[in-house]
């Protein structure tokens, strides 16, 4: 196979199976795709919470898989953050799994949560964009000062859900999210399905020295390392 013109292409940090209620493959499924891929990395991540009981079931499924050579396996729990402190849905018991994909499924508000129409009317009724944009880059912050060594999972994903774009952050705040990511070792994924983070915030992580990898978010096995959009956004990343 010929080599990826980006390091990042050789991997996939970011795959779903059936452990996540919304994916369709098998974890054999995942691995066998991403072996045809021609993959050397595989993180195979699954939604969890707070409540969750089935992570050392995932571990120990995971571990029993027979590996293709040439093939890295690693394990993931993909988890949101819940508050602008940075507290994440996640549960204790989490031997075994190499990283927690941390997630900015909703907004992180001061007190929990917020769904993203109720923080779409919170700007339409005069909160501050700069505002709400450091409280969501505070929550990052938090997230990976409280857990360092972990991932970024599709981060920015929640701003064009509120009426923002990557575009509304000011380079201070790129720089904050970007520096604590290289501080606290913190993969940042750019990630196929959503598109994101972008070309400007990826250059800003890049230079910042913190690694930058690649997912698609994958569902279903078809998916595992199909790359359509990530290519172009790591070249512009790097002009």
């Amino acid at each position: 196979m010929t080599r990826p013109r980006h390091p990042e292409l050789s991997g996939d940090y970011h795959v779903h199976s059936t452990f996540s209620d919304d994916a369709v493959s098998s974890l054999a499924d995942n691995i066998a795709a991403a072996a045809r891929a021609g993959l050397s990395v595989i993180r195979l991540t699954d939604h969890v919470r707070v409540s969750t009981t089935w992570v050392p079931e995932f571990v120990s499924a995971v571990a029993a898989q027979p590996v293709p050579e040439g093939l890295t396996v690693l394990t993931g729990v993909e988890a949101k953050i819940l508050d602008s402190s940075g507290t994440l849905d996640v549960p204790s018991a989490l031997e075994g799994v190499d990283a927690i994909v941390i997630a900015d499924h909703q907004f992180p508000g001061s007190d929990g949560p917020v769904l993203p129409h109720l923080v779409r009317e919170r700007l339409d009724n005069g909160l501050p964009v700069a505002d709400a944009l450091d409280m969501l880059v505070g929550a990052l912050v938090g997230a990976m000062r409280r857990a360092p060594g972990n991932q970024l999972a599709h981060c920015f994903s929640i701003l064009p859900k509120i009426g923002l774009s990557e575009d509304d952050l000011s380079d201070a705040q790129l720089d904050l999210w970007a520096s604590t990511a290289a501080d606290t070792s913190t993969l940042i994924e750019v990630n196929e399905k959503w598109g994101c983070p972008g070309p400007r915030s990826l250059g800003v992580a890049l230079a910042a020295g913190a690694v930058v990898v690649a997912s698609t978010d994958a569902h279903e096995a078809s998916e595992v390392g199909r790359y359509e959009r990530v290519p172009a956004m790591l070249t512009e990343a790097r002009r």
